[in-house]
């Protein structure tokens, strides 16, 4: 064997580590443990359904469901006043203040 043919493979070999690293990171892969046995009969009876494998199936939920906008998070202070806002409101009473007293923990220790 030449040098030419060893190195020849060795590119035809480097070439395709790259083609299928390319291929992976393309089309990755995932793998679900600990599927409840009821979650996995409906995903079957779902993709019978449809007319698709349980993996299409499950392609097309993550999709479906990642498509979606993501629920905006809610302050809880907005939330009341969307909920209770319309009911009028209440005004309460401001409490007078005064100065701030050490706790009693502190008074102990002398």
């Amino acid at each position: 064997m030449h040098f030419e043919d060893d190195f020849g493979t060795f590119c035809a070999a480097i070439i395709d580590c790259i083609a299928i690293s390319a291929i992976i990171t393309f089309m990755a892969s995932i793998t679900i443990r600990n599927l409840e046995e009821s979650t996995k009969r409906r995903l079957k009876i779902r993709a019978a359904t449809n007319g698709r494998s349980m993996e299409q199936e499950a392609r097309e939920i993550l999709k479906n469901a990642l498509a979606q906008a993501p629920k905006k998070k809610a302050n809880v202070a907005e939330r009341v006043r969307e909920i209770f806002g319309p009911l009028g409101g209440v005004e309460l009473e401001r409490l007078p203040r005064g100065p701030i007293r050490d706790p009693e923990w502190m008074s102990e220790r002398e």
